[in-house]
């Protein structure tokens, strides 16, 4: 298992600069510059910018400069927009709002979705468990930025059970709507996944093996049906809580949360170079984070899962 987690991790490296080197790229190809706006700069001005950031540089240049700067440093450079402001900086300021979102509504949607599935797979075709996909169903169709309006008009503006927006910390009821509007369309897809897994466990020997033992059926479904039938809500947690964990750009925008999916909006309208590396970059290394956890969860798990 360490020999697999170490190899894991040097493979993270070259992937890391990979995607930093196509998001350069990208950007570069990209029309338009930081700088302009509605009313054309001057040749001086423009050439004056561009020798400030370096962008009178050749391409070559540029390119190891910033890569320099990531790989000896860890630096991502100062942000274009937001003066005297390092990218290092602005990401440790929002990645809390956004872990805090983000880790509260996957914690809603696992209780909720293993709960609804769970109960959805003992109770196969019945009306609990046709009504609880159809609601799981409901759950996925609908976008975020339907829902949120939605739960702010009834319960902000129309009942005043809870203030609409803005960051006030943690523990605040500011939190409620946003890890509500955030955490549904996880809940969905947990509940069909634990239904569908615990569906293909509750058929298996093992599970017949058990009840033949004399175990009741809340020894059977916890200890046994439970453990294997979790095993793709373990592979879906992995990318969807590195996605959580670095923001949700449509939920932030909404209740108007100082998050990075705000800030990497901002940074893409305002051809901000070094914070778009920057976010792009964390969200990336987080997501291969979250993928090696979720490879070593299902070895534990699972004991028929071994890593060479």
């Amino acid at each position: 298992m360490l020999r697999f987690i170490v190899r894991r991790l040097l493979i993270t490296i070259p992937t890391i600069l990979v995607v930093i080197t196509l998001t350069w790229g990208l950007i570069k190809l990209a029309p338009g510059n930081f700088y302009s706006g509605e009313r054309p700069l001057s040749a001086a001005v423009e050439n004056n910018i561009r020798e400030k950031y370096g962008l009178d540089k050749p391409w070559y240049q540029q390119y190891g400069k910033t890569m320099w700067s990531i790989i000896g440093r860890l630096d991502f450079g100062t942000s274009l927009r937001y003066e005297g402001q390092s990218v290092n900086s602005i990401i440790r300021r929002s990645l809390p709002v956004s872990a805090t979102i983000g880790i509260l509504a996957y914690a809603l949607a696992l209780v909720v979705g293993i709960t609804v599935g769970s109960i959805a797979a003992l109770k196969q075709n019945s009306k609990w468990d046709y009504a609880s996909m159809a609601v799981a169903m409901l759950g996925i169709s609908v976008p975020n930025f339907v829902l949120g309006p939605i739960l702010v008009l009834i319960f902000s503006l129309t009942l005043y059970w809870v203030p609409p927006s803005r960051w006030n910390g943690f523990p605040s009821r500011n939190l409620i709507l946003p890890v509500l509007t955030l955490s549904v369309v996880y809940m969905a897809y947990i509940a069909r996944l634990t239904r569908a897994g615990m569906l293909e466990v509750l058929g298996s020997d093992y599970i017949r093996t058990a009840r033949a033992k004399g175990l009741s059926e809340k020894d059977v479904v916890i200890r046994h049906a439970l453990r294997g039938g979790l095993m793709p809500v373990i592979s879906y947690t992995g990318p969807a809580l590195a996605f959580l964990l670095t923001g949700t750009v449509v939920v932030e925008r909404i209740f108007a949360l100082p998050g990075l999916g705000n800030y990497f909006i901002q940074a893409s309208l305002n051809r901000d170079e070094p914070l778009i590396i920057g976010i792009v970059a964390f969200i990336a290394i987080t997501l291969l984070l979250m993928n090696l956890l979720v490879d070593i969860a299902y070895a534990f798990l699972d004991p028929r899962v071994r890593y060479q």
